[in-house]
């Protein structure tokens, strides 16, 4: 069966859940995915997946020459879409994109994670379909008609965390995959962890000739971690003593209120040695925290 897997281009996630599921794919079945998205090379590496099976997309953003904006209104945008321009020029030829490799490669099924835009569009043009859900609630209009639409759901998460007031057609029609993490990371001693952090702590290398007593790691994503960012002022007045890591990026004036910014490949040893674990709740960075015992507040 030959695949096509819409991936978001918001934060690197999407991008990341299809490059984990695609490792665990036979090699036959992975060499016929067809991975659809806007996300830019720069901002994720493929590592089971080969560049030749990437359809870089147009960008869906607005235009200065839209006959209508994205969201117009009521009385001016179907209910059934989020994100709706008129005359817009990137969605017209991402559409094509989009429609046109279906068609040249065969595709047999499309998986998309996640846009009720592109859902709709399948849909219309008689492609079947498998939606990815997030969790928690989403029953606005849109999304259960992407819901209805798909032939099957799929939750990368375990059933245990279904929101209570998900409608039962809803559940009934999702296949449950649990937490996709097929990171094989070498997991490192608490010394060494300590030694890690002293190296990169380098404006205050005198005081690590002991371990701080509480280590808190704050862990962001490229899908929005201003809001993070923002809570971090309150952080340092909350826990003055505390030795505060921020992981990914960050703003430059919120640089001040933590002792460590910088970004890391593997942020397996921070979940496992930290006191605290502060973080977006981005499915693959719960998937990867769910293995420890460390408290975690998710923002």
């Amino acid at each position: 069966m030959r695949l096509g897997y819409y991936a978001h281009h918001h934060g690197s996630g999407h991008c990341r859940q299809i490059d984990k599921l695609a490792a665990l794919l036979p090699v036959d079945a992975r060499r016929q995915l067809i991975v659809f998205t806007s996300l830019s090379s720069d901002a994720y590496t493929f590592t089971s997946i080969d560049e030749t099976q990437i359809v870089s997309l147009q960008a869906e953003d607005e235009c200065d020459d839209d006959v209508l904006k994205g969201r117009a209104g009521k009385h001016w945008q179907p209910a059934s879409l989020h994100y709706s321009p008129v005359g817009n020029s990137n969605i017209q030829k991402r559409s094509h994109q989009i429609l046109d490799t279906i068609y040249q490669r065969k595709i047999d099924l499309m998986i998309i994670d996640v846009s009720v835009e592109v859902a709709m569009l399948c849909r219309v043009a008689s492609i079947p379909y498998l939606y990815i859900r997030l969790p928690g609630i989403r029953d606005d209009t849109p999304h259960l008609n992407a819901f209805a639409g798909a032939l099957a759901l799929l939750a990368p998460y375990p059933r245990l965390l279904e929101a209570t007031m998900t409608p039962e057609w809803v559940g009934k029609k999702t296949l449950y995959l649990d937490f996709i993490n097929t990171a094989q990371q070498k997991e490192l001693f608490y010394h060494e962890f300590i030694k890690i952090l002293a190296k990169l702590n380098t404006s205050n290398v005198k005081d690590w000739k002991e371990a701080p007593h509480t280590i808190i790691t704050v862990i962001k994503g490229y899908g929005g971690h201003e809001a993070i960012d923002m809570k971090l002022p309150e952080l340092r007045q909350l826990l003055p003593s505390a030795f505060i890591i921020s992981l990914g990026p960050i703003n430059d004036e919120m640089r001040y209120h933590v002792d460590i910014a910088t970004q890391v490949n593997d942020v397996t040893p921070f979940m496992q040695h930290s006191d605290y674990l502060l973080m977006a709740c981005g499915l693959n960075a719960v998937a990867q925290a769910y293995d420890y015992t460390t408290p975690l507040v998710v923002a």
